[in-house]
């Protein structure tokens, strides 16, 4: 087995070029061989002389083709989207696809999709795919289906929302004081190329809004389906650009169940690669079910920002076992006092896959207080699971209290787990601890089982599943305890009982 446990390493924030659209020279990249209409607008991938030297034409091109695929569409964006589709562009002129050379992606290699020939899913062929007899079940009343990043309204059931409470694409939202308020947060944060490549090709924003002192009693599930993909041995990905933004106001609750899955041959290969924006207001509660189960040949990048404002609650319960190539970067940054955020993820890997989170946790108010537990199970030799976890606890973050715990379960002997835990504490009144633990099944347990005549096969399974249990059971809804439960138990021992 490998193992890797590695302090902090700190870079000094990179210095931001700002420059106006108008004021870009045209022609950085060459002319492309097809001909494609352009609107009246300058359009920042043929833009900047001057930023031509930081440019990283793959990443230009990729967001071109991204643009051109969203040409089609028969109404200009709305503003809230157009302002995020221009940020995301400009920010791009400076983006270059990330190596193993920098930091965030020193132990996950994304040659995978770099290497591959993109292919963007357009309007038009997801509404064709809505056809396709995709399973109705769900495991909510209050359910949105997302098939390639486009919501099939056909496959959606809303009808028991309360009132005030609006659910659904941006281009759907009636509501000019709503609008305005999507409007202040749709562009607010910053991330990665990833993040920025789905705010050039999001098709839509999916808004999920709960108003002042509004519950919502039942949990809303938001079910992702990628159905266009490629063969195992093809070059091609196509890609999805599904981005959602939740926005509580002051007093409201909601929980969300987002699910991400695969449909079809197991080895599919495409690429989802999607947003999930949440602002909890003041006093507000926000419970996050994420579930992960795409093909083993995809690709599944996910960002999850989240913004929480005074004495608001934020619990997120996460399983993730699918993807080749799986990356979770998750942000949250506690905005006033006496707020609390508990993150709870399992991940595992049983082929060749990579699953990986990058979470940063930011505090910088009194009396915080924040839990993170991190659990991952690799159960193939060329298997590898990447954690690095950022808790960091600014000068005004007084009386805070926050722990992390990570805990590893290698069960070959070339698996690979990377950690890289780490608290940076400012303030100097405060409770803070982190740990992390990386081994396989101890001998003293198995040992417990075997003298009480159960065989080593079976007592190791019971181990095993009883090691993700602690995060499954974390799951506020008994539903979805039991399908995620019955799925780890699939993935680990696939052998039907013999009858």
């Amino acid at each position: 087995m490998v193992i890797s446990i590695l302090p902090p390493i700190i870079h000094p924030p990179t210095a931001l070029i700002s420059q106006s659209l108008s004021s870009c020279l045209p022609n950085l990249l060459t002319p492309r061989s097809k001909s494609i209409p352009r609107t009246s607008k300058a359009r920042v991938f043929t833009q900047s002389q001057t930023l031509a030297i930081l440019s990283d034409p793959h990443v230009l091109q990729l967001a071109e083709t991204l643009e051109d695929s969203l040409q089609s569409s028969s109404s200009p964006p709305l503003p809230p989207l157009q302002k995020l589709r221009d940020i995301s562009s400009q920010s791009l002129l400076s983006t270059s696809w990330p190596s193993r050379k920098d930091e965030p992606f020193r132990f996950t290699d994304t040659s995978f999709i770099k290497n591959s020939n993109i292919e963007p899913i357009s309007p038009s062929e997801s509404q064709s795919l809505a056809s396709l007899p995709v399973s109705s079940d769900t495991l909510l009343p209050l359910h949105v289906t997302i098939l390639d990043g486009y919501v099939v309204d056909s496959l959606s059931q809303l009808s028991e929302l309360p009132d005030g409470v609006f659910v659904g694409g941006l281009s759907s939202l009636n509501s000019e004081a709503t609008m305005k308020r999507v409007s202040e947060y749709a562009s607010n944060f910053q991330g990665d190329l990833f993040w920025l490549l789905n705010g050039v090709g999001a098709p839509d924003i999916i808004v999920v809004y709960v108003p002042e002192g509004c519950r919502v009693e039942s949990p809303l599930h938001l079910k992702y389906f990628s159905l266009k993909g490629s063969e195992k041995d093809s070059k091609t990905l196509p890609i999805s650009n599904p981005r959602v933004l939740v926005l509580v106001e002051k007093g409201g609750e909601i929980g969300i169940v987002e699910e991400h899955t695969g449909v079809d041959e197991a080895d599919k290969c495409y690429w989802a690669n999607s947003v999930m924006e949440i602002v909890i207001g003041n006093g507000a509660k926000v419970s996050h079910s994420y579930i992960q189960t795409q093909s083993l040949g995809a690709a599944h990048v996910k960002w999850t920002s989240v913004q929480q404002e005074s004495t608001s609650i934020y619990e997120l319960t996460e399983v993730s076992t699918g993807g080749k190539l799986s990356r979770h970067n998750l942000h949250v940054q506690q905005l006033g006092p006496d707020t609390v955020t508990e993150l709870s993820t399992f991940h595992l890997s049983i082929g060749d896959q990579i699953q990986d989170l990058h979470s940063k946790l930011v505090l910088d108010h009194p009396r915080g207080v924040s839990r993170q537990l991190h659990k991952c199970i690799v159960a193939h030799s060329l298997g590898q699971a990447v954690f690095d976890g950022n808790v960091q606890v600014n000068r005004d973050a007084q009386q805070t209290d926050a722990g992390q715990l990570t805990r590893s379960l290698l069960l070959e002997p070339r698996a690979t787990v990377n950690i890289k835990p780490n608290l940076q504490i400012i303030a100097d009144d405060v409770k803070c601890s982190h740990g992390a633990a990386i081994s396989d099944l101890e001998d003293d347990q198995l040992f417990y089982f075997q003298a009480r005549g159960i065989d080593i096969e079976t007592a190791r399974k019971a181990l095993i599943i009883s090691f993700a249990s602690e995060v499954i059971e974390r799951f506020p809804n008994t539903c979805v305890q039991n399908k995620v439960e019955g799925l780890v138990r699939k993935l680990l021992d696939p052998t039907p009982p013999s009858s």
